[in-house]
C-alpha cells in the first residue's frame, strides 16, 4: 500500500515539476511574440491651435491610426505592419478622416507608413525583404514596448524626425485597472520642414503609458508645437479616447492574465507543490522497497501432547 500511495505522489509531483519547467522555459519563447493578425484601430482626441495668418485658432480634432500586420510578409522572427493615420477638426459627424479636397478644410495631416519590428525586442527591423522599396527606414521602438518592458530608456521612433529620440522611464501609473509603466520621449527645438518650402522649429512631448508584461500601449498623451521664426503656428494636445482607453484594457487584459497564468503561477504550484510530492512519495518508495526486503517473521507453534491442559 505504501509503495502505491508513494507511486502516485511521484508521479504527480514529478508531472507538476515538468509542467513548471516547461511553462517557465518553453512558453515565454512560444507566447511573448508580436501576434501575426493584428488589426488595430487607435482613437485619439484633443485640440489643435492653429495659425490663420495671424493669430491661432482653437478647435477641437480627432485623430485615427490604423495599423494591421502583413502576414504574408511576416514570419517566426519579424512582424511587418502596414499604417495609416489622419487628425482632422471636429466639426459635425465627418468619421475617422476626411478627404485632402474637403470643402470645410477639416483635414490637417494624414499619412502611411510600412515598416518591421522583431516580434521579441519590438525593435525595427529594416531588412529589404520585409519592406516595400519605399519604405522609410525606422529604428527603435514604433508602435509596441518589448515583452517584460523594463524602467530604462529606450529608443522610440519619431517619425517628425525621422530618427529614434530616448524614450525615458518616468514612473508607474494605473491605467484604467492595469499598472503600466511611464515612459517620456521629448523634442526640444528641432529644426523641421512646417509646410513645404516652410523652414520651421519643433518641440514635442510624448507620453507613452505601457503595460510591461505585454509592452502594449495603453495611452499616450502628446503635446506638439511648431514654430517659424520663433513664433508658434501649430499647437496640438492629443491622447487616448476614454473608449480607446477601455478597449485597449479590455484588449490586454485578458493577455496579462494569460501570461501571468502560464509564466509564474503553472512554475510557482510546480516548484512549491511538485517538488514536495515527488519527494515524499520517492521516500515511500524507498521505505516501501526496505519493507520488501525484510517478509515478517512468523512464528511456529508446536502442536500441545494430547490430553495436556
Amino acid at each position: 500500500m505504501r509503495r502505491k500511495v508513494g507511486a502516485g505522489l511521484a508521479f504527480v509531483g514529478g508531472f507538476l515539476l515538468v509542467l513548471g519547467i516547461l511553462a517557465q522555459i518553453y512558453a515565454p519563447g512560444r507566447l511573448m511574440k508580436t501576434p501575426l493578425d493584428v488589426d488595430n484601430t487607435t482613437h485619439l482626441s484633443g485640440t489643435a491651435q492653429l495659425s490663420d495668418g495671424e493669430k491661432l485658432v482653437s478647435s477641437p480634432v480627432n485623430a485615427v491610426s490604423i495599423t494591421h500586420t502583413d502576414s504574408e510578409k511576416s514570419d517566426d522572427d519579424v512582424v511587418v505592419f502596414s499604417n495609416s493615420s489622419c487628425l482632422v477638426k471636429v466639426e459635425g459627424d465627418e468619421g475617422d478622416c476626411v478627404s485632402s479636397d474637403d470643402p470645410a478644410n477639416r483635414l490637417i495631416t494624414a499619412g502611411t507608413d510600412n515598416f518591421a519590428t522583431d516580434r521579441v525586442t519590438a525593435l525595427a527591423v529594416n531588412d529589404p525583404k520585409y519592406l516595400p522599396a519605399d519604405a522609410q527606414p525606422h529604428e527603435g521602438l514604433v508602435n509596441k514596448w518589448p515583452f517584460e518592458s523594463e524602467k530604462k530608456t529606450y529608443p522610440y521612433w519619431s517619425g517628425d524626425l525621422g530618427k529614434a529620440i530616448p524614450a525615458v522611464y518616468k514612473g508607474t501609473e494605473n491605467v484604467e485597472g492595469l499598472e503600466c509603466y511611464v515612459y517620456e520621449a521629448t523634442i526640444t527645438d528641432a529644426p523641421i520642414e512646417v509646410a513645404d518650402g516652410v523652414e520651421g522649429t519643433l518641440d514635442s512631448t510624448s507620453r507613452i503609458y505601457i503595460e510591461p508584461l505585454t509592452g502594449a500601449i495603453q495611452n499616450q498623451v502628446e503635446h506638439i508645437q511648431q514654430s517659424v521664426d520663433g513664433k508658434p503656428v501649430a499647437i496640438i494636445d492629443l491622447e487616448f479616447t476614454p473608449d480607446q482607453l477601455k478597449a485597449s484594457k479590455d484588449d490586454v487584459g485578458p493577455q496579462v492574465t494569460q501570461l501571468k497564468l502560464l509564466t509564474k503561477t503553472v512554475p510557482l504550484i510546480g516548484y512549491l507543490v511538485g517538488i514536495p510530492l515527488l519527494l515524499i512519495g520517492l521516500a515511500l518508495l524507498f521505505l516501501g522497497r526496505k519493507d520488501d526486503g525484510n517478509p515478517p517473521v512468523t512464528v511456529e507453534k508446536k502442536p500441545e501432547p494430547v490430553g495436556t491442559k
